[in-house]
């Protein structure tokens, strides 16, 4: 499991080796006092930067890291460590797998969204040809130190849409944890349980089925629509607030009766603007499809899921009825 701490920034020296040489990757929207207190525990360290945002989680990207890594004579024995978001933690372990055909790779995720999600179960990757992480490998980080006080700059917007994701894993999973996310008062202090919470239901998930053969399609509640939202908005929607609108057409009216007052607090969307044959476009093309079908993740009752295995005329009936209903 993760390590969860506050301060562990500026203790990493405890779950990382940096007797060698260690590339830190991260982009433009990180603070850099965070790279800086990996830097210092690093005697060979090196920094690769590249530019906030989605567009650049590319080929290109990677490239100038496998480029700096070549420069800098790094060897198997080496490591590249992420520190950052989401963006920052899919590039750098994309190319830690293909330098050398895998190098060790370490992840300091310092947003709630990848604290909670993308931090652990080792997909990596690049989007390409406009199609969300559509190139990548599967490359276990050797450790994840989170530290929730990275999250005292993060943007309340940022924030908010990394609570999705903790929304989502307990709709399908944990009933306790998605009533611990539900209770009144500050955010903040139960952070830390939920980011656990969150991290507990994912990491037995991964163990479970760390290629996505079976029970990992779970974590993709919200996204067979969820992702459709996010390319149709081109940027317009964080991916966490795409995922928020995604999880409300697959649900029971029981469960969107609690989920939805629930997003509308910290300021989720719960609708989208787009047309139906908009949306069927792009969900056409997930590579998540298998010939016609998707295989959805259905919530009937708050800690638990079914599958839906849904042709492409039933997914559009599904979408078709759920904006039907809020007309």
């Amino acid at each position: 499991m993760p390590v969860v701490q506050r301060g562990a920034i500026s203790q990493i020296a405890k779950w990382i080796p940096t007797d060698r040489k260690i590339m830190v990757v991260t982009d433009s929207g990180v603070p850099f006092n965070y790279v800086q207190e990996v830097l210092s525990a690093c005697p060979q360290g090196y920094c690769y930067v590249f530019e906030q945002g989605e567009k650049n989680k590319t080929l290109d990207t990677v490239r100038g890291i496998l480029a700096e890594l070549l420069s800098a004579g790094f060897t198997r024995t080496d490591a590249v460590v992420a520190v950052g978001g989401g963006v920052v933690g899919d590039t750098a372990g994309f190319a830690a797998s293909c330098y050398m055909r895998g190098i060790d790779f370490y992840n300091v995720p310092t947003t709630l969204l990848s604290q909670v999600d993308s931090s652990i179960g080792g997909k990596t990757g690049v989007d390409f040809g406009g199609v969300k992480n559509i190139v990548g490998a599967f490359h276990m980080p050797k450790a994840v130190v989170i530290d929730p006080d990275c999250l005292r700059t993060l943007d309340p917007r940022l924030l908010h849409e990394g609570l999705a994701e903790a929304i989502k894993m307990a709709a399908t999973s944990d009933a306790d944890l998605f009533s611990l996310i539900e209770e009144d008062g500050p955010l903040e202090p139960r952070l830390d349980g939920i980011i656990s919470g969150a991290l507990a239901i994912k990491g037995a998930v991964v163990d479970a089925d760390p290629t996505e053969k079976g029970l990992r399609k779970v974590l993709n509640f919200g996204h067979t629509i969820g992702h459709a939202i996010e390319a149709a908005g081109a940027g317009s929607l964080f991916h966490g607030e795409s995922v928020a609108a995604g999880m409300l057409y697959m649900c029971s009216d029981a469960v969107r009766a609690r989920l939805e007052p629930l997003l509308r607090r910290y300021a989720l969307p719960v609708s989208d603007p787009f047309d139906t044959e908009t949306l069927m476009g792009y969900i056409g093309h997930d590579k998540k499809k298998q010939g016609d079908a998707v295989t959805a993740v259905y919530v009937d009752t708050i800690g638990s899921f079914e599958f839906r295995k849904m042709d492409m005329e039933q997914i559009r009936q599904c979408i078709q009825n759920h904006k039907n209903a809020r007309i």
